[in-house]
């Protein structure tokens, strides 16, 4: 299965909480599966690790690092993201989120999220 992680399912992932789900954990956790992550996800993180509204366990320079030992490929946004971007109707008001439907569109990716909004738009969701 190829998979885009919302940006809470990254942080918590790399956090081991207890709000992933069962399901999410057992998708994120199975080899058999390519796992992405929107670099406009590391942009969101970036963005609250300055405001002073999130904090990490390691510093956001060894993030990278971390991604590429959990084989966590990180999705650039394209033209073509962009463009479905374009044409996605407004129920879901959030820019980081709605560049994520594009690129789960575009890819063809299931999304891994919590966030129920998602159902909204023609792509799979799994949580």
């Amino acid at each position: 299965m190829n998979c885009l992680l919302d940006t809470h399912t990254l942080l918590w992932y790399l956090q081991n909480s207890e709000n992933l789900s069962d399901r999410a954990t057992e998708i994120l956790e199975d080899a058999n599966n390519n796992l992405s992550v929107s670099i406009a996800s590391l942009w969101e993180i970036s963005i609250k690790l300055g405001l002073g509204k999130l904090r990490l366990q390691k510093s956001f320079s060894e993030l990278e690092e971390v991604l590429q030992q959990l084989k966590i490929g990180v999705l650039p946004i394209t033209f073509a993201d962009t463009e479905f971007y374009l044409s996605l109707p407004l129920h879901h008001r959030d820019p980081f989120d709605r560049i994520l439907v594009a690129q789960a569109m575009n890819h063809r990716l299931v999304l891994i999220s919590r966030d129920s909004a998602f159902d909204a738009y023609s792509i799979h969701r799994v949580w």
